[in-house]
């Protein structure tokens, strides 16, 4: 048995690593021909072109991983079945299930590795939008009129920010809550300054407001000369930082993200499909082998093309039931997380339907 396991690990592994690195690299090319003309109109030169998309190929490996743990699976079991070495298993006291174990297990192990390049991939992702001009990389010390979302759910909105002096004018703190119950704060201020010692900033001139929804929508004023909040607690390069796009958060990043936005009483139904496809797509990788490996075997005749139709359908349809899952959980017809999660389960039923009914 156990050269027989290393017999179909390393068949499954070489068909593995040669769809893992040329899929992604296929994708990129793809997207390449696509945005050319519009990367040539920024003025970009063929090196800073090429090196974007050398950028791009950690995020198409994470998200072409799932293919290539299919094409593995399929690659390995299928040439098993059509040149009868299944059939010499089985007649040795090898079970189908116990010569596909090794794959499976190795595709839990894709899982994570997937998981863990997805997560490696946003620096990544960001360094290729600052390459395409599609975010300037900030190296500039001011900033003006934008938003700052804290993670504490305090919103600042903030007319111009100055690294150089350390200071901010006309300044605008927020945290609004969705329970009526629970008071709204407001803080405005002229101007603000940090103290690089005590990494504080205080406010001048201004006012704080608590406004209370349930008591006849009242609102209660101080105005103040001077106050430190140490709910601020945001360095000035900090708030250089422009949001990222949830290709560019970690999945933790992307958490925190979402809470803060939740206690601003934003809808979050977007991010948080988003968010629970980090865990989907890599989970994927193990949950289409076993779909792919049972599908393989009740076809034992079928030559390589059957073998690519099978792996390429089931990607094509896997991928156009995330974009749908995204859709609906963002539209709320579905829980968010529940619809990141749909394409998975059906597949998973289908692979468990299979892996029932084959031959043993």
């Amino acid at each position: 048995m156990k050269i027989l396991a290393r017999y179909v690990l390393g068949q499954w592994l070489r068909i593995f690593l040669l769809t893992a690195i040329g899929l992604p690299f296929v994708s990129v090319l793809t997207q390449l021909t696509d945005n050319l003309r519009r990367l040539l109109d920024r003025q970009l030169g063929a090196g800073t072109i090429a090196l974007s998309y050398l950028y791009a190929l950690p995020y198409n490996v994470a998200t072409m991983m799932p293919a290539a743990a299919l094409f593995a699976a399929v690659f390995t079991v299928g040439p098993l079945a059509r040149n009868s070495e299944l059939t010499a298993a089985k007649a040795g006291g090898i079970s189908f299930h116990r010569l596909a174990r090794p794959l499976f297990l190795v595709s839990a192990l894709s899982a994570v590795l997937c998981f863990l390049i997805g997560e490696w991939a946003t620096e990544a992702t960001t360094r290729q939008l600052e390459l395409q001009k599609e975010r300037q990389a900030r190296n500039v010390t001011t900033r003006y009129n934008f938003v700052y979302r804290a993670s504490n759910g305090w919103v600042y909105t903030i007319r111009s920010l100055n690294t150089g002096t350390n200071e901010m004018q006309h300044v605008v703190l927020e945290r609004a809550v969705r329970d009526s119950a629970t008071p709204t704060y407001a803080i405005t201020a002229d101007s603000a300054r940090w103290d690089p010692a005590r990494r504080e900033w205080t406010f001048m001139n201004g006012a704080s407001h608590v406004m209370r929804r349930g008591d006849a929508g009242s609102v209660h004023s101080m105005t103040f000369a001077t106050i430190k909040l140490p709910v601020f607690t945001q360095a000035p390069r900090d708030l250089l930082i422009e949001p990222k796009n949830p290709e560019e958060m970690t999945y933790g990043e992307l958490g925190r993200y979402i809470a803060s936005l939740k206690n601003s009483g934003n809808d979050t139904k977007k991010l948080q499909v988003q968010q629970a496809i980090k865990l989907a797509l890599p989970a994927a990788c193990l949950i289409i082998a076993l779909f792919g490996a049972p599908l393989a075997v009740s076809a034992p005749r079928a030559g390589p093309a059957v073998g690519i139709a099978i792996s390429l359908g089931t990607t094509i349809i896997y991928l156009l039931m995330i974009n749908l899952s995204q859709a609906i959980g963002s539209s709320g017809v579905m829980d968010p997380v529940l619809a990141a999660w749909l394409p998975n389960m059906i597949f998973l039923t289908l692979g468990g339907w299979l892996l029932v009914r084959v031959r043993t």
